[in-house]
C-alpha cells in the first residue's frame, strides 16, 4: 500500500508534471485495500471504480461548476457506484470522500488537462496498484496452503473425536465432533477464496506463473476435501444416533472406531502433503493414498462385525467419505471405487 500510494503520487508529479496529484495516491490506496491477499480482479474493479468516480465528478464540475448541488450529485453518484462494485461500507465512504474532494478542491490553474487532470491521476493510481499486485515478490501458495492445512487438521480432529466417542459410547463427545465438522464450512470457504486469489496471480503475473501447476493440484485436493467434509457431517450425525440407540455390538464398535482412527491418520497425511511445495507433496500424497486404500478394502459391514441396519448405514457413510478422500489424494472416481469391497 505504501509503495502503491507514494509511487502513484511520484509518477503523476515527476513524470506527468501534475501539481499535487492527490487523487493518484488516493486511488492507489483504495484499490489496494487492506486484505491478507489482494485479489487481482478486486484491485482492477476498484481501480476502475475510483477512476469512474473521479471522472464522473469531473464531468459534473465541468458542466455545473462547483457548489453544493454539484457536491450532492457527485457524492450520491459515487456512493451508488461504490455500492454496485463492492458491498463494503468503507469503500463507499472512500469513494464518496473522493468525489467530494473533486468538487471542493480547486483545479490547479496550470493543469494541462483542466478538470480532467484528476481523472488521469486516478488512472495512474489504479494502474500503479494493479502493477504492484502483479509484481509483489510474494508466494501465492502461502495463504491457500495455510487454509487447506487448517481444514485438514480440523477434519482429522473431528474423526479422532468420533472414534473416541464410539469407543466410550459417549454421544456427547460425538456431538462435539459434529459441531467441529459443521464449523469446518467457513474454513473451506476461506480456502476457496485464497485459491481463487492464487489462481489469478499465477495466471496473470509473470513472477508467479511457475506455481500454476501446484495451485491447480491443491485446488483439486481442496474441492474433494470439501466433499469429504460434507460426508463427515453426515457420518458424525449418524454416529450420534447410533451411540444413543446402542445399535453396535462391542466388537463392531471397536472395529469401526479403529477404521475411523485410521482415516484420521490418512487425513493428517493429506494435510502434510498440502503443506509441501516440492517433492514432499508427491511423497506424502502417495503415503496418504496407500493408507486410504488400505482402509477402503475393509469397509464391509460383515468384516467389521456389524449386522444391523443403523450400523450398516454408518458404514455406507464412511465408504462415501473414503471415496472423497481417495479422490482428494489424486485418484479418479472410478479408480477409487475399485478399492471398496462389493456389498
Amino acid at each position: 500500500m505504501t509503495v502503491a500510494g507514494v509511487g502513484a503520487y511520484v509518477i503523476s508529479e515527476q513524470v506527468l508534471g501534475h501539481e499535487t496529484p492527490l487523487f493518484a495516491a488516493v486511488a492507489a490506496l483504495i484499490a489496494m485495500g487492506f486484505t491478507k491477499e489482494p485479489r487481482l480482479r478486486k484491485v482492477l474493479e476498484v481501480a476502475i471504480g475510483c477512476t469512474l468516480g473521479v471522472l464522473l465528478a469531473d464531468m459534473l464540475v465541468l458542466g455545473l461548476g462547483t457548489g453544493i448541488l454539484t457536491a450532492v450529485l457527485a457524492v450520491f453518484a459515487a456512493v451508488m457506484l461504490a455500492r454496485f462494485l463492492d458491498s463494503g461500507s468503507v469503500f463507499a465512504m472512500q469513494m464518496g470522500l473522493q468525489a467530494l474532494l473533486v468538487v471542493m478542491v480547486p483545479v490547479p490553474a496550470d493543469a494541462a488537462l483542466g478538470p480532467f487532470t484528476r481523472s488521469v491521476d486516478a488512472v495512474v493510481g489504479g494502474t500503479t496498484a494493479l502493477l504492484v499486485t502483479l509484481l509483489t515478490p510474494k508466494d501465492p501458495r502461502g495463504e491457500p496452503v495455510r487454509e487447506l492445512r487448517r481444514v485438514a487438521e480440523e477434519f482429522t480432529l473431528s474423526l479422532r473425536e468420533t472414534a473416541a466417542a464410539l469407543r466410550s459410547s459417549d454421544s456427547r463427545q460425538a456431538w462435539h465432533a459434529l459441531i467441529r465438522a459443521r464449523g469446518l464450512q467457513s474454513q473451506v470457504d476461506e480456502t476457496s477464496k485464497a485459491l481463487s486469489a492464487a489462481k489469478e496471480l499465477t495466471h496473470y503475473s509473470p513472477a508467479h506463473r511457475r506455481h500454476r501447476h501446484y495451485v491447480r493440484r491443491i485446488e483439486h485436493t481442496a474441492e474433494k476435501l470439501d466433499l469429504a467434509v460434507r460426508s463427515l457431517r453426515l457420518m458424525t450425525r449418524r454416529a450420534v444416533s447410533t451411540i444413543d440407540h446402542a445399535k453396535l455390538s462391542d466388537a463392531g464398535t471397536l472395529e469401526l472406531a479403529g477404521v475411523i482412527e485410521q482415516l484420521a491418520d490418512a487425513s493428517a497425511q493429506l494435510g502434510q502433503a498440502a503443506s509441501e511445495t516440492g517433492p514432499g507433496f508427491d511423497r506424502w500424497m502417495n503415503t496418504a493414498r496407500d493408507s486410504l486404500a488400505a482402509v477402503a478394502t475393509g469397509l464391509h459391514p460383515q468384516r467389521l462385525d456389524i449386522h444391523d441396519l443403523e450400523g450398516e448405514a454408518l458404514v455406507l457413510l464412511v465408504r462415501t467419505m473414503v471415496v472423497d478422500l481417495l479422490e482428494a489424494s489424486g485418484y479418479e472416481h472410478d479408480d477409487a471405487l475399485t478399492y471398496l469391497p462389493d456389498l
